[in-house]
């Protein structure tokens, strides 16, 4: 087969064209990016073109598939569609994929990439796996049965998935655009649930707990009402040490290279999910011991005395969570957010709680709204400068004035974004070795 990947420096576009290329197909993509973005790491590995005009020749025998940011009126949409080409969503793409192993399919507002990725590192080390992973990470090899999937909730796509086991991480309010209330969201993620022969479901969540599910389910979390709980969790620089219970009995003691309670209900999460593939208790907690988090998930680099950290928080629960955690790793010195909002959608309906999020920050930095699939005409009144209004001391803040943050000596300061962050950071960073 041969396949056109419209939008393929996306994360989730270019996780499934290095996907497709490993399963024997001719993948070619294209993107109206012309620079290097983090995502086309796994592309350019693997030798994909990547046109970036529509001066190329399309084949007859291409099948076309786009990612949203691209809409049907986009040039080269409408250029494959003028020139009869088969066409077929994303999710389709997916769905297709995830029926011809047996597949985990991860989902949840938040932790969903650090827990496939988690999940895929420790089975992928026992006996291989193919895996998708939203921070643009994408590998397979027929030979492979397990397929271990990041499942977004965004427009239902995850209903298109087939999966044996479904993860959820937690439900929360996000993706206004495409769901009316949370009612609607948690009916969603009860259809994606019975679609799977087993469930592991975060049982701290209040509303995981809400779902109805017909398949049976594995509840985890540091609640004694849960099948899975974690106790005596030691969290800190070196990362995190906890000892997992199962049905009132100790499974293990587990250590994880990664601070956070957060990243130990996640580490919860894979250990259920890995159980019902067979993965021995030791197996587990060796390969747990050597994970290393995902792309864009609390990478933190060092100038000095300032530390940069970078996250793909873009939802108030997950600017919280890198804050807190910064400030936990580094309670001597101040902490400075550098956020870019995206979607106007999500920033009008959750401007409160964004507000709230970057107050635990000694100082934040807030950058224009961006989004590919929204027009900023359609929400008046609703910009980065009315989040700033609600901020004590907060600024506006841009490539062109980057060099605001170089008076935070001794800092540690969080970039936050699931948009393109980095050209800043990147920046800020090229000043730091100047320095």
């Amino acid at each position: 087969m041969k396949y056109y990947c419209l939008g393929i420096k996306g994360a989730g576009m270019s996780a499934l064209a290095a996907i497709l290329h490993d399963l024997g197909n001719t993948v070619v993509g294209y993107d109206d990016a012309v620079g290097h973005k983090f995502t086309q790491v796994g592309l350019d590995a693997r030798g994909i073109v990547v046109h970036t005009s529509q001066d190329h020749e399309l084949d007859d025998d291409m099948i076309v598939t786009h990612s949203v940011a691209l809409h049907d009126d986009h040039p080269e949409v409408v250029r494959a569609r003028a020139a009869g080409l088969v066409s077929q969503d994303y999710n389709q793409v997916m769905g297709a994929l995830t029926k011809q192993f047996r597949t985990i399919a991860v989902s949840g507002a938040h932790g969903k990439t650090t827990t496939t990725s988690l999940i895929a590192h420790i089975i992928d080390q026992v006996c291989g796996c193919n895996y998708f992973i939203g921070d643009g990470t994408g590998h397979a090899a027929p030979g492979n049965e397990i397929f271990v999937v990041e499942a977004d909730e965004y427009n239902k796509h995850f209903l298109a998935y087939q999966p044996e086991c479904a993860v959820i991480t937690n439900i929360e309010v996000d993706h206004v655009e495409c769901y009316r209330d949370l009612d609607e969201l948690i009916g969603c993620f009860e259809q994606f649930a019975d679609k799977a022969q087993f469930v592991v479901a975060c049982g701290d969540d209040e509303n995981v707990r809400r779902m109805k599910l017909c398949a049976e389910v594995q509840y985890y979390g540091f609640g004694d009402s849960n099948r899975v709980v974690g106790k005596n969790v030691v969290t800190g620089d070196g990362g995190s040490e906890f000892d997992c219970y199962i049905d009132g009995d100790l499974y293990g003691h587990f250590h994880l290279p990664v601070a956070g309670y957060h990243m130990v209900l996640d580490a919860l999460a894979a250990i259920a999910a890995c159980r019902h593939f067979g993965i021995s208790q030791s197996d587990i907690a060796e390969h747990m011991a050597t994970y290393q988090t995902a792309k864009r998930r609390f990478k933190e680099h060092f100038f000095g005395d300032v530390v940069v950290i970078d996250d793909y928080a873009h939802h108030p629960t997950e600017l919280r969570v890198t804050l807190k955690t910064a400030r936990l790793k580094y309670p001597d010195k101040p902490l400075v957010a550098v956020f870019l909002p995206n979607t106007y959608s999500r920033t009008q309906a959750l401007i409160a709680d964004f507000a709230a999020a970057l107050k635990l920050a000694d100082k934040a930095y807030v950058m224009d709204i961006h989004c590919d699939r929204e027009s900023a005409e359609d929400f008046p009144g609703v910009t980065s400068d009315a989040l700033i209004d609600l901020v004590p001391g907060a600024e506006k803040i841009s490539v062109g004035t980057v060099t605001k943050l170089l008076e935070h000596q001794g800092s540690v300061i969080c970039f936050m974004s699931c948009a393109d962050i980095y050209t800043i950071e990147d920046k800020f960073e090229s000043l730091l070795k100047e320095r």
